[in-house]
């Protein structure tokens, strides 16, 4: 991996070979599952697709990560000139970690939030919602946005990624199993078991282990990219009142239009859900408290207290936002 001058996170870095390694084992064990119960139950002409189609897709969602994801949130990639601020920001911030410059791309939603996304440093993007760009100041948008290219330059968005794809095998499998829509529904060899409930069976143990190892994954990756951003502005204050911020915003958008961006949560700064705050197993994010803690450990290390902070209902109402984002179809 590439060096750059955000600080280097050891446990960042086992976990996320430990999760790959289980979840490439993962996925081998239900594409191979899958052909044995093809086999099985007399579809043994299904198994080279099958093999093929596993793999197809484990591909398509590696060499399209940042295309999808953009696509997820209908975002637009802004050049220079339509954005000159927020280029502005990452400019600055790619200078100071010494890391190849992602490509800026806005989604035009007020829900205020940012992600980043993509295969490798050199192809990757940062998103921002004008939500967001409407409320935080400059300071808080370059904590938010030095956060994000810690992930990149981490590669633990490609990790993420890629952990996603045996889950969404598994949870398109299960969905047409359950109804024994997959190769003709109920045939039986043997009086065995029919394919599609063999298939629902793997399925989801798959898609229930995947689920919880790339959470417990996702919620390291968030501090980890906290302390790096942190500790490369040197403002972890500005970091703490974003995080809140927008935590808090969030908290107040009606849950119909969180649901909708709700598939985007394991790459979201903060989660689109209400209640963030819950410490749940299910959760992508560890708790705003929690990561309000850790800035305070940063703070307090590089002798800079953290100031204004008041927890999740501490809002400033006096933070200002104020960056121009250009229209949708400029």
């Amino acid at each position: 991996m590439a060096r750059t001058r955000f600080i280097q996170d050891t446990g960042l870095t086992a976990r996320m070979t430990l999760v790959m390694f289980l979840l490439g084992a993962l996925f081998v064990a239900l594409i191979v599952g899958l052909m044995y119960g093809a086999g099985a139950t007399g579809y043994g002409g299904l198994i080279p697709f099958i093999g093929l189609a596993g793999i197809g897709i484990a591909f398509y969602q590696w060499y399209n990560s940042d295309r999808l994801a953009l696509r997820a949130m209908r975002a637009r990639e802004v050049a220079p000139h339509e954005a000159p601020e927020l280029h502005g920001v990452i400019d600055r911030l790619c200078a100071l970690a010494d890391m190849p410059k992602p490509r800026v791309a806005i989604s035009y939603t007020d829900l205020p939030n940012a992600f980043a996304t993509g295969r490798s440093p050199s192809r990757s993007a940062v998103c921002v919602t004008t939500g967001i760009l409407d409320r935080l100041t400059v300071e808080e948008l370059e904590a938010v946005l030095a956060h994000e290219l810690s992930h990149v330059a981490h590669r633990d968005v490609l990790v993420m990624t890629l952990a996603s794809s045996a889950g969404i095998i598994a949870g398109m499998i299960t969905h047409g199993a359950r109804f024994g829509a997959f190769f003709g529904g109920g045939r039986r060899d043997n009086g065995g078991a029919p394919f599609w409930l063999v298939a629902l069976v793997v399925s989801l143990v798959v898609y229930a282990i995947s689920f919880f190892l790339t959470r417990l994954l996702s919620r390291y990756r968030e501090l980890c990219a906290d302390r790096s951003g942190a500790f490369l502005t040197q403002k972890p204050s500005a970091l703490a009142s974003a995080l809140t911020k927008i935590t808090g915003e969030i908290a107040a958008i009606p849950n119909r239009d969180l649901r909708s961006a709700q598939t985007m949560n394991a790459f979201f700064i903060a989660p689109a859900v209400s209640g963030a705050t819950l410490r749940t197993l299910t959760s992508t994010h560890p708790s705003l408290e929690e990561r309000l803690e850790q800035l305070a450990k940063v703070a307090a290390e590089l002798g800079r207290p953290l100031d204004g902070i008041d927890g999740i209902d501490g809002i400033d109402g006096g933070f200002g936002g104020g960056f121009p984002a250009p229209g949708p179809g400029q």
